[in-house]
Order: structure tokens, then C-alpha cells, then sequence
């Protein structure tokens, strides 16, 4: 992975949750441009915009299926948590819905997504579009990807960020993906309501 996309990433996250410090109850992202509406296609080839997750938490996460270590290594995390949380707290599992957004739209196709996804969680819904629905709902996330070409072909740099965003649509806080999964259930607990 690009570490200057990781470094981007994680800097912008820092200076954007350094505003909601003072109050210990707000979500770390509150006020933050992020997130807004999408048409992208699941790993059904159904069409599916951002108002059929409307009144759910989302866990939002950008990749590709081709991702040699970061992905894998990062949905793994997800998947177990959520995992953890179906029989923890499954009130709380229930109110959340994992989207896996790829930044490799020309090889992710809806039927390598469905392949892939369903190696994580039953619940995790891979996203895909044409190149410029993907550029559009990156951009509003605040994602950037790259491709970057080697000699068998290509990887994609991107930022390695998983937002949880509300019910409303709007950003809560980005999930500890460089902790462990319980990490993840301790952060899902807090802020889902």
C-alpha cells in the first residue's frame, strides 16, 4: 500500500477529530464533510443508492479485491467484530450495515465482489459502479487511490480509512482498524445507539 495515502489519511483524520475533543459525547467526526450520495451497483448487480441505508449505521470501507494485505487484513478486523457484536449485543449488530467499496471498478466486478465479500461477513455488501460513480463517491469520503502499475499489472494505493457513519448519513468516527478487533466492538458499542 501507498503510505503517502495512509499518511494523507491519517492526518486528515487527526486534524478533522481534533475538533470535536472538547466534548467528550461527540462523535470525533461530527461537522466533517463526509459521506453523501451515491449510485453504485452490489455484488448482486442490483442498483443500490445511499437512501436504501438510510436509518442504519454504515460501516463504510474503501478497497479492492486485489489488495495483497491491507484489505484482506482490515475487513478480517470488521468481519470479527461484527461477528463478536451478532453474539454480544445483537441489537446493536442489527443496526449496522458493512459497505465495502471497491476503487478498482475495472476488475471488481459485481460477481468478484460477491465472491469476496462473502469471505468476511454475511452481512458485508460490496459496492462497485463505472470508474466516475466510484471517483464521485470517493471524493465525498474523502478516499484517494491511484493506480499504481508493476510488472504483472497493477495494485491501487488508496486511503485506508473505515468510517462509521449514522443513521443520518452523517460521519461518526473512524473505526481503530491498526488495533485489534475488539477495538472495533469497544468503538461499534460506543457510538451505536
Amino acid at each position: 500500500m501507498n503510505s503517502m495515502f495512509r499518511t494523507l489519511g491519517v492526518a486528515a483524520l487527526l486534524a478533522v477529530s481534533a475538533c470535536g475533543t472538547a466534548n467528550p459525547g461527540e462523535p470525533p467526526l461530527a461537522g466533517a464533510r463526509i459521506g453523501g450520495p451515491f449510485t453504485l451497483v452490489d455484488q448482486n448487480g442490483k442498483t443500490v443508492t445511499d437512501a436504501n441505508f438510510a436509518g442504519t449505521y454504515r460501516i463504510v470501507y474503501f478497497g479492492y479485491t486485489y489488495c495483497p494485505d491491507v484489505c484482506p487484513t482490515d475487513l478480517a478486523k470488521i468481519g470479527a467484530a461484527l461477528r463478536t457484536l451478532d453474539k454480544q449485543a445483537p441489537q446493536i449488530a442489527q443496526k449496522i450495515v458493512p459497505l465495502f467499496v471497491t476503487v478498482d471498478p475495472e476488475r471488481d466486478t459485481p460477481a468478484a465482489l460477491k465472491q469476496y465479500v462473502a469471505n468476511f461477513h454475511p452481512r458485508l455488501i460490496g459496492l462497485t459502479g463505472k470508474p466516475e460513480a466510484i471517483a464521485q463517491v470517493a471524493k465525498a469520503y474523502a478516499v484517494a487511490y491511484m493506480k499504481q502499475p508493476t510488472p504483472s499489472g497493477y495494485l491501487m494505493g488508496h486511503t485506508q480509512v473505515a468510517y462509521l457513519m449514522g443513521p443520518d448519513g452523517k460521519p461518526i468516527t473512524s473505526l481503530p482498524l491498526e488495533k485489534d478487533p475488539p477495538a472495533i466492538v469497544a468503538e461499534l458499542e460506543h457510538w451505536v445507539r
